[in-house]
């Protein structure tokens, strides 16, 4: 058996960053900027009025002081002529500043009478102006590796970027195994249960910026799983999920040989997790996954998010630990990293008493895994912990 950093260190040095492609903005949420890209325009494009009011020169400005109103500015529709000293211009949110102005007094310290306006005695001291390109300037950049959020979008079409240069999205194969299987809505045979580990570990993968493709359930025989490898050729990553142990119906790693996979290790000191595989197979990564549940899912949060984040030019980084503090007395660790299910909450972290790998209640109540290292000793409430988030 090998640590989980061990392993994790075998898995990125069998994957590498993908190709970009281009796609439409309307795409490029969640994606991965692939390339730093720049601004094609100052924002604003010219010095425009952050308030509803009236554009005047500044100098002019002060208690008591009166204009002439010679024109209007809105939003999209500026005032063509220039505002000379003693007048203003009415404007509004969003218009360009009128030339010879660069102060907007806000409505509610002026009074109207026709096309004359008096300042009130108490006046903002703000000019509500907001200078050409204080947002950004033509050239700026966005830099890559970065996942795009909403807040992205708009930025870039407010950059007149179009068009957004992202990481091709790695196709996940998934290959549920086992004769006990069925899908969800089928009804199971006396002997059968429900697949459930890939859908979980799809989920996982499309949150990730994977697309997944999840293969039809793989009998415990050569032929049903040399079918599915070959379903699975062209993808990036390959995960199966079950027969990756060493019973007689564990056909996974024999047949994934016989595919010319070539394995870079098996069995991890972790648990849940110990069955875990990996190699090389074609173009492919292929990750062998336990077929207990969480065992599946916890090894999706350890080791597929890693991977995927990587093939999409994100770095080789575990998953991202915290520390917080215990909320209650727990006893020694064993021989194996233990990746127990908790709930991280104003108490601290609670560690569930259930932690059988078959137990999908107990690890959709969890918010984190507590982490305990091999022979970690017992810890007392308040002791600090290693969480993942999950």
């Amino acid at each position: 058996m090998i640590p989980v950093n061990e392993a994790l260190d075998h898995l990125f040095a069998l994957v590498s960053p993908l190709p970009s492609e281009t796609v439409p903005l309307t795409e490029a949420f969640g994606r991965v900027l692939a390339q730093d890209v720049a601004a094609r325009r100052d924002q604003p494009p010219f010095a425009a009025s952050a308030m509803d009011g009236y554009a005047v020169a500044g100098a002019d400005v002060a208690p008591g002081a009166t204009f002439d109103v010679v024109g209007e500015a809105a939003a999209g529709h500026a005032f063509a002529g220039i505002v000379g000293s003693g007048q203003a211009a009415r404007i509004f949110t969003g218009a360009p500043m009128p030339a010879g102005t660069d102060w907007v007094v806000i409505q509610e310290d002026v009074d109207r009478v026709d096309n004359t306006i008096t300042l009130r005695d108490t006046l903002e001291t703000k000019s509500y102006v907001r200078p050409a390109g204080s947002d950004f300037k033509n050239g700026d950049q966005i830099k890559a590796p970065r996942v795009l959020s909403a807040s992205d979008v708009a930025l870039l079409a407010a950059m007149n970027i179009a068009q957004v240069p992202v990481v091709r999205r790695p196709v996940v194969a998934i290959i549920a195994t086992g004769d006990e299987l069925v899908q969800p809505g089928e009804t199971p045979g006396p002997d059968q249960i429900i697949a459930s580990n890939s859908y979980g570990l799809a989920a996982l993968a499309e949150g990730a910026g994977g697309h997944a493709r999840m293969l039809p359930i793989a009998r415990d025989n050569v032929p049903a799983l040399e079918l599915a490898f070959d379903l699975a050729a062209d993808a990036d990553l390959i995960v199966t999920i079950g027969g990756a142990s060493v019973g007689d119906h564990d056909l996974v790693g024999q047949v994934a040989e016989a595919k010319g996979m070539e394995r870079s290790f098996y069995k991890i000191a972790m648990r849940p997790g110990k069955p875990l595989m990996a190699g090389r197979m074609g173009n492919a990564v292929m990750i062998g996954l336990p077929g207990n549940p969480v065992s599946a899912m916890v090894c999706g949060h350890i080791f597929l998010l890693p991977v995927i984040r990587q093939i999409l030019g994100q770095g080789t980084a575990p998953a991202p630990r915290e520390t917080a503090p215990l909320g209650h007395d727990i006893g020694p660790n064993g021989i194996r990293e233990h990746y127990t299910r908790a709930h991280i909450g104003p108490d601290g972290v609670t560690i569930f008493d259930r932690q059988d790998s078959a137990l999908l209640t107990v690890l959709a109540d969890a918010n984190c895994l507590a982490v305990r290292p091999i022979g970690d000793p017992a810890r007392s409430a308040g002791d600090e912990i290693d969480i993942i988030r999950i």
